[in-house]
């Protein structure tokens, strides 16, 4: 099968997308560093022996601020655009996304009891508030998943459009459940909860985003190393036994690594969008019999973070959503 690029050259062409996407999320924001000035701040924060003459400002911009929002930004994009092929190759489905499990909606359900709950006790404490809503949404989604997977499973065999009907059914009693929260917040609660479903980077931090990181990592080292069972997959699971692959297993685990990955991103970021859905099938345009590299547009999200400088306007989730109608609609972005 003919590729309009060939394996080797699209890797090392993402790679260097994705550090010029570092390195102007890094520089462009409400206060404009020299690019220059930029590089040499983020060398000397990595140790290296420059003078820190005319770098205070940059430093501080980007050890405080940047530097955890593109860490979030690469970080979210990747596990995503991972998940989103698991996801399609497990239902061999090519419109599945990495919610389709329910674990977006069941993490927003969890974000909303605690945004909301947490209203009812006066609010949540400052400081460990952020910390409690990231794990309440991990928890959700985590939960919501395990419960899809259970209905999917009927004699000790996992049914895949059984978990898709589920997790189908389970989303809309979530986004139903949330909508019920929605009414019950007030104005200042409202406020909070609407902008965490955005989804937004403006709440990165480090002691945020190591496990995100990790969790990144792993889904990262483990997925590629799955590609030929997926391939195998796509030609139905019978013909996979044949091949001597455990499906029941490798759908146990597709599963298990989506949930934990998406979990965590949704629970550091909010709901995002879009990635999931729409970065495998740009990296197939490119590369169609690869199944392994859908990893490679991390980089979208933190583009989409330099688009939007403007917390006060739009989140990084809607962002995403709206990305297709920015030529149509160019207000929006502000």
């Amino acid at each position: 099968m003919t590729t309009l690029v060939k394996p080797k050259t699209l890797f090392i062409g993402l790679a260097l997308l994705c550090l010029l996407a570092t390195w102007l999320s890094l520089a462009l924001g409400p206060v404009s560093l020299p690019l220059l000035d930029t590089l040499k701040a983020a060398l000397r924060m990595l140790g290296a022996p420059i003078e820190a003459h005319g770098l205070e400002q940059a430093e501080l911009i980007l050890g405080q601020i940047r530097l955890p929002r593109t860490l979030l930004g690469l970080a979210v994009g990747g596990v995503l655009a991972l998940s989103g092929v698991a996801m399609q190759g497990l239902f061999r489905n090519p419109l599945a996304d990495p919610g389709l499990v329910g674990v977006s909606s069941g993490a927003a359900l969890g974000a909303a009891i605690a945004i909301v709950g947490g209203s009812f006790f006066g609010g949540l404490p400052d400081a460990f508030g952020p910390y409690l809503l990231s794990l309440c949404a991990f928890l959700g989604g985590l939960g919501v998943t395990a419960l899809v997977y259970r209905l999917g499973r009927r004699n000790g065999q996992t049914n895949v459009a059984t978990m898709l009907l589920a997790g189908i059914a389970l989303t809309a009693l979530a986004s139903s459940a949330v909508g019920l929260f929605t009414y019950l917040a007030d104005d200042a609660t409202l406020r909070t909860l609407t902008f965490w479903n955005l989804g937004s980077l403006n709440g990165a931090s480090y002691a945020r985003l190591w496990p995100l990181l990790l969790v990144s990592a792993g889904v990262a080292l483990w997925l590629p190393r799955r590609a030929k069972a997926l391939k195998a997959l796509l030609l139905g699971e019978s013909e996979a036994n044949h091949l001597g692959i455990d499906v029941e297993r490798l759908k146990r685990e597709l599963v298990f690594c989506t949930a934990l990955g998406v979990g965590a991103a949704v629970a550091a970021a909010g709901m995002i969008g879009f990635v999931g859905l729409v970065v495998p099938h740009l990296v197939r345009l490119l590369a169609v019999h690869q199944a392994s590299g859908q990893g490679g547009f991390e980089d979208l999200d933190a583009l989409a973070d330099i688009r939007r400088r403007q917390p006060q306007l739009i989140g990084s989730g809607g962002e995403t959503r709206l990305a297709n109608h920015g030529q149509e609609h160019p207000q929006v972005f502000g």
